[in-house]
C-alpha cells in the first residue's frame, strides 16, 4: 500500500498569525479541560466523607463516569471533524463541559456527581480529535510537532492549575463563613469549588468564535487528493473516494494492513496513560496521607511541578525529537516513547517509597519532565503517518484508546491495588510504585515491536 500525494505544500495560511492565535485559543480550552477534569484529585477527603464511600468508589467518580461516553463519543465526534466545523464542534463541546462542571457543585450524592461527571466527558470528547485535525491544517509539516507539543502543554499546565487552584481555593473557602452567603450558604466547600472552577469556561467559547477555520490542506482535485492503492496482494482495498468523504470501512482497512505501526504507538501511549493518570488522581492524596502535608501545600508543590517540569519536558520531547530525527532516525516521533518509558523505570518506582516529601517531589520532578516529554510528539507522529481525511479518526481512536487506559483504568487500578491488595489506605505509595515498575517495561516494549513498521510508513511517504 502507498500514499499518494498525502500531503501538499505549505499553504500560505499555515504557521500565520491566524494559526498561532487558534493554537493559543485551542491550547487555554486544553488548560482549561485538564483543570475541570482534574479538581477533584484536590477533593478526595471531603467527597469520600460526605458520601461514605472508599478510594475505589471514588475512583470510579473520577475516572469511569468521565470516561465512559468521553472515549466512546470521540470516535463519532472525529469522523464527523473529518467532515464538518471542527471549531463548531469545539465550540459546543467548550460550553457544554463548563456547564456540566459547575452542575457537579450542585450534587448531592454519588449518583448526582456520577451523572454530572458524565457529562463533563461528553463535553470534553468534542476537543481533542478536532484539535488535532484542526492544527494539522494550519502548520506546515515542519513546524507541527512543535504545535502540537504547545497544544500538549495544556496537560502538564491544566493539571498543575487545577492542583494550585484546587488546594487554595478549598482552604480558603474552608476558613470562611460562608452560611450568611446567598445560592452557597447552604453548600459544602468541595461544592462551591466546583461551581467556581467551571464558570470561566464560558470566555473561552467567546475566544474561539475569533478562530478562523482553515480549508482541508487536501482538495478535491483528483491530482491532489489522497487516496490509498491497492498493492497486487491487497487487491480487495479500493481506491478511497473524495478526501471530503472517506468511508469508515477505508479507515479501518488502512489501519488493519498498518496495524504494528499503529499498535505500537496507540499501545505505549496507553501504557504511559496509565501511569500519568493514575499519578495524576492520587498524588495529591499520597502527599497528604503519607507525609501530613496541607491540600494548599500540596496542591502548590505539585502544580508548580506539573507546570515547570512538565511543560519543559513537552518542549523538551519536540527538540530531543528533531535531535534523533538530524542523526538519521525516522522513527523519532516513536522511538522517543521507549527512551522515556526506560529511562523511568526506576526513578518513578522510588518516588513514592521517598522518606519524606521533600526528596518525593524532588525525585517526581525529573519523572515529571521525562514523562511527558513523549505525548506531544507521539501526537505528530500518528499525524505524519496518517492521510490528512482520516486524521480527526485516528486520532480520535488514539485518545479513545489512552483515556480507557489511562483516565478509565489508571486511577482504578492504583486504588484497587490499596483497597484490595494492600487493603490500607496508608498504602497508597505502593500503589503508585507498582503501577511504574508495570506499566513502563511495556510500554517500551511495545515500541520495539513497531519501530520497523513506522519506519516503512515514513520512507513510503519522504519517496513520494
Amino acid at each position: 500500500m502507498t500514499l499518494e500525494s498525502s500531503s501538499l505544500a505549505p499553504s500560505s495560511k499555515q504557521d500565520s498569525l491566524a494559526s498561532h492565535y487558534a493554537l493559543g485559543v485551542l491550547l487555554i480550552a486544553y488548560i482549561l479541560s485538564f483543570i475541570d477534569r482534574n479538581i477533584m484529585a484536590l477533593l478526595v477527603g471531603p467527597i469520600r466523607e460526605d458520601f461514605n464511600i472508599s478510594d475505589f468508589q471514588f475512583s470510579l467518580l473520577h475516572g469511569l463516569a468521565f470516561t465512559l461516553f468521553y472515549i466512546v463519543l470521540g470516535l463519532p465526534i472525529g469522523w464527523l471533524a473529518d467532515r464538518i466545523s471542527r471549531k463548531l464542534i469545539i465550540s459546543s463541546g467548550i460550553l457544554f463541559w463548563s456547564l456540566m462542571t459547575s452542575l457537579c457543585g450542585l450534587a448531592n450524592n454519588f449518583h448526582s456527581l456520577f451523572l454530572t461527571r458524565i457529562g463533563v466527558g461528553v463535553g470534553e470528547a468534542s476537543l481533542s480529535p478536532a484539535a488535532y485535525s484542526l492544527l494539522s491544517d494550519l502548520y506546515s509539516e515542519k513546524n507541527l510537532r512543535w504545535a502540537t507539543a504547545i497544544f500538549a502543554m495544556g496537560i502538564t499546565i491544566g493539571s498543575g492549575t487545577s492542583y494550585m487552584i484546587g488546594g487554595w481555593l478549598y482552604d480558603t473557602l474552608s476558613a470562611m463563613e460562608l452560611s450568611s452567603y446567598p445560592l452557597i450558604g447552604s453548600m459544602a466547600v468541595w461544592q462551591i469549588t466546583f461551581v467556581g472552577i467551571g464558570l470561566p469556561g464560558l470566555v473561552v467559547v467567546v475566544l474561539m468564535l475569533f478562530v478562523s477555520e482553515p480549508r482541508n490542506q487536501e482538495s478535491n482535485n483528483t491530482a491532489t487528493h489522497s487516496s490509498v492503492k491497492t498493492s497486487p496482494a491487497k487487491s480487495s482495498v479500493t481506491e478511497l473516494g473524495s478526501p471530503d468523504v472517506i468511508p469508515l470501512k477505508d479507515v479501518i482497512q488502512y489501519l488493519k494492513i498498518h496495524w504494528k505501526a499503529f499498535f505500537s504507538l496507540m499501545g505505549s501511549v496507553s501504557m504511559m496513560a496509565i501511569i500519568g493518570y493514575g499519578t495524576l488522581t492520587w498524588f495529591p492524596e499520597f502527599l497528604v496521607r503519607t507525609y501530613g502535608i496541607s491540600k494548599t501545600e500540596a496542591g502548590t508543590a505539585l502544580g508548580a511541578i506539573f507546570i515547570f517540569a512538565g511543560t519543559l519536558g513537552t518542549f523538551a520531547g519536540a527538540f530531543f525529537c528533531g535531535l534523533l530525527q538530524k542523526r538519521g532516525y525516522t522513527d523519532a516521533n516513536l522511538r522517543l516513547i521507549m527512551i522515556a518509558a526506560v529511562t523511568l523505570i526506576i526513578p518513578a518506582t522510588v518516588a513514592p517509597l521517598m522518606p519524606t516529601s521533600t526528596l518525593a517531589l524532588t525525585v517526581s520532578a525529573f519523572v515529571i519532565f521525562i514523562h511527558y516529554m513523549h505525548f506531544g510528539v507521539a501526537m505528530a507522529g500518528l499525524q505524519l503517518i496518517t492521510p490528512n481525511r482520516m486524521r480527526a479518526q485516528t486520532s480520535a481512536l488514539m485518545l479513545f484508546l489512552t483515556n480507557f487506559f489511562g483516565l478509565a483504568l489508571g486511577g482504578t487500578i492504583v486504588a484497587s491495588l490499596t483497597d484490595f491488595v494492600f487493603n490500607d489506605d496508608n498504602s497508597l505509595r505502593y500503589s503508585l510504585s507498582v503501577i511504574s515498575l508495570v506499566f513502563y517495561p511495556i510500554a517500551a516494549a511495545l515500541v520495539a515491536f513497531g519501530l520497523q513498521s513506522y519506519r516503512k510508513i515514513i520512507a513510503t511517504r519522504t519517496t513520494e
